[in-house]
């Protein structure tokens, strides 16, 4: 990062310290924290070329957030009005804590009901990445050949198998679309250090149903616990959020994405790639399907605390 670029860029004031090593990886890009004499910054430098119309719609959907006071951080332009330069974007620094699924559920419930009551319209249509099916024939594919490549994992996909494909029987396509986070997953709603959660990364918002987001949400910070899974609706509905998880079709986004990013770790651990350099990252992506499955039992349970 040269951080005297970036101040100047981005209007951010004289620069007093910069970290001298990222201080946080994501799969899309390095972070570092940068002071100046206006502030603290959080700047991210994507690892390719970004797409700077998606970009600025994205942050345009993260300036309604804040101004309806979703925790979240202010995205911080340029003299000219662009939200990225260099592959460089910019926004306030929020002390954090690391990720925790027991987040208090109620902070939970209403920070997403935040978003989805000033969701924008949708743009374009749904990718496959959030509605598609793996498929049947793509599951017993990689299964066989993660078990002759000796996979240490292959053994446990194999016994999940069936339940990952009877899963994506349950997908619908979603409906009344609008403009969701679409990662709601615990790395990107953060415990804050003064008690608060907060909203990262908004790169990945597009077109879904709010019902279907809710629902990826309820799954990560609730699983098996009917309780937490109750508290979370309930704040929910209590600050006007407006979607309900009422039926099987509601967790079609998390069996979609979730059965992808099993898929993407089990063929980069076949064959790695940039985004999985070594096996071992290949792994992590299999992992978050892996260890802690949404099967079916998982899923109907939450049905039964959260339906109306």
């Amino acid at each position: 990062m040269d951080a005297a670029r970036v101040a100047d860029e981005f209007g951010l004031g004289r620069v007093r310290c910069a970290s001298s090593e990222p201080v946080g990886r994501g799969r899309q890009g390095l972070v570092w924290r940068l002071e100046t004499s206006e502030g603290r910054w959080a700047v991210k430098v994507a690892h390719g070329v970004v797409d700077e119309e998606r970009l600025a719609a994205a942050a345009a959907f993260a300036d309604a957030a804040v101004a309806a006071g979703v925790p979240t951080p202010a995205v911080r332009r340029t003299a000219s009005g662009a939200v990225c330069s260099a592959s460089t974007s910019v926004t306030a620094w929020v002390d954090l804590l690391q990720p925790d699924t027991l987040l208090d559920p109620s902070l939970v419930g209403a920070a997403v009901a935040g978003l989805h009551r000033v969701a924008p319209p949708a743009v374009g249509p749904v990718e496959d990445w959030y509605a598609a099916p793996v498929g049947a024939p793509a599951w017993d594919d990689l299964v066989a050949r993660l078990a002759s490549a000796g996979a240490p994992f292959a053994d446990e996909l194999g016994r999940l198998r069936g339940e990952l494909v009877a899963l994506e029987s349950w997908l619908e396509p979603p409906t009344d679309l609008v403009t969701c986070h679409r990662d709601l997953w615990a790395d990107n709603l953060l415990p804050t250090v003064d008690g608060g959660v907060c909203v990262l990364d908004w790169d990945n918002c597009g077109p879904a149903a709010r019902d279907q987001e809710l629902a990826c949400v309820l799954f990560e910070f609730a699983r098996g616990d009917a309780g937490r899974a109750s508290a979370l609706v309930e704040a929910y509905a209590a600050v006007g959020g407006p979607a309900r998880v009422t039926r099987r079709g509601d967790f079609s986004m998390l069996v979609a994405q979730l059965g992808h990013i099993v898929e993407i770790g089990c063929r980069d651990w076949l064959a790695p790639t940039d985004r999985s350099p070594t096996r071992d990252d290949a792994e992590a992506w299999v992992r978050q399907g892996l260890d802690d499955p949404h099967t079916r039992a998982v899923l109907d349970a939450l049905l039964v605390a959260v339906r109306p």
